[in-house]
């Protein structure tokens, strides 16, 4: 009875320093994020060019980032469907600190693990601390008839499984119904702890309206998706119209967002980023940050159209326009990660740019420091 008792005590002993852990895990991970934005300061940008040869011979198509802070470590994902080289992420060294951004290390590739058979479109990635875990996301493709999708796996590559869906996010190739093709699922973002995971969609549902346009916005879905298998929600996001029309080529524009970061449970930074054609295949590209807050809007999981509906959409606000920062070159902003704190205690974000593979496009990070209100 006393070796039971003996045994019994350490288990528990075990279970509470094990729970302990986690909490001072979350603790750190949460107080890494800003509670609050006044706004933001741009301390420095970086390009990562494409060497010839090696293990970033086929860098680029960034178009999601994270930073895992127990190994100092930057996670970047491609979004090569695997046309160049099997479908990857990349860890990478990222040296910053006040005076900017101080080197760009990019390591050998990690493959995402891929059913047989599936064409991916890597959209997105969000390491979920504390837990070895990785969630990434893949807008599917319309024409194939391959559904979008958030999996899960480790840091070293190995699937865990795949998260369930409302069925309105259920792409229909035959009927305007569910995702159009292309823009689906941009983003995810989850704050530590949680055991939700935000998606966004880069554009509306068909049955939700039309993509922006130059006089009118849009309403996108947000959804948030249970870790433990439990009932979805949705929020109509209101975006905004398109920023600048084009001028050269076909003279296409067009507005959506590319990515969501957290910055709570119920809040989320959002990136809308607006390309207009300059040239014949040629684009610049207008990017807004927001803060967006779920709020009091209406779960909109059960509506079918969002344009026919009356609901609550979630609240925004402007938190900067990259185009006042004077920058001589803005790319394809895609990625966004919150990076470790400064040394005088400033939050940090960390912003990239898919390259989309293209030679009059650049691999650009920008790096800012959060000031508070």
């Amino acid at each position: 009875m006393r070796r039971a008792g003996l045994a019994i005590a350490c288990l528990l002993l075990a279970a509470l320093a094990a729970r302990a852990h986690a909490e001072d895990c979350v603790a750190a991970e949460a107080a890494r994020i800003p509670a609050s934005i006044g706004r933001l300061a741009l301390l420095g940008t970086a390009e990562v060019a494409r060497p010839a040869s090696g293990d970033a011979a086929q860098f680029g198509g960034i178009s999601g980032l994270d930073y895992d802070p127990s190994t100092q470590r930057w996670y970047l994902l491609s979004d090569d469907r695997g046309e160049r080289a099997a479908p990857r992420f990349y860890p990478a060294e990222i040296g910053i600190g006040p005076d900017g951004i101080r080197g760009i290390e990019v390591q050998a590739p990690i493959r995402l693990p891929i059913p047989a058979g599936e064409v991916p479109d890597p959209e997105s990635l969000r390491i979920l601390q504390c837990r070895n875990v990785v969630a990434w996301s893949s807008e599917g493709d319309r024409r194939l008839g391959l559904q979008p999708s958030v999996r899960l796996m480790t840091l070293q590559g190995q699937a865990l499984g795949e998260l369930a869906l409302p069925a309105n996010l259920r792409l229909h190739p035959d009927v305007e119904r569910g995702p159009r093709h292309n823009l689906s699922f941009e983003g995810l973002a989850s704050f530590p702890g949680s055991d939700r995971l935000w998606v966004s969609m880069e554009a509306p549902l068909y049955e939700d309206g039309p993509v922006a346009s130059l006089k009118s916005g849009a309403l996108l879905r947000f959804t948030r998706l249970s870790l433990r298998g439990g009932p979805s929600q949705q929020y109509a996001y209101p975006l905004e119209p398109i920023a600048t029309p084009g001028t050269g080529g076909k003279k296409r524009a067009d507005n959506g967002v590319s990515e969501i970061l957290s910055l709570s449970d119920d809040r989320l930074l959002v990136i809308e980023r607006s390309g207009h054609e300059v040239s014949d295949g040629l684009y610049e590209f207008d990017v807004r940050l927001y803060e967006a807050e779920r709020g009091d809007a209406t779960d909109v999981v059960g509506v079918v159209s969002l344009a026919a509906s009356p609901l609550v959409p979630m609240k925004k606000r402007l938190l900067l326009d990259l185009s006042t920062l004077g920058l001589a070159h803005l790319d394809n902003i895609e990625g966004a990660a919150w990076g470790p704190r400064l040394a005088d205690g400033r939050a940090t974000l960390m912003l990239a740019a898919d390259d989309n593979f293209a030679s009059n496009q650049r691999n650009q990070f920008l790096l800012f420091a959060v000031i508070g209100p």
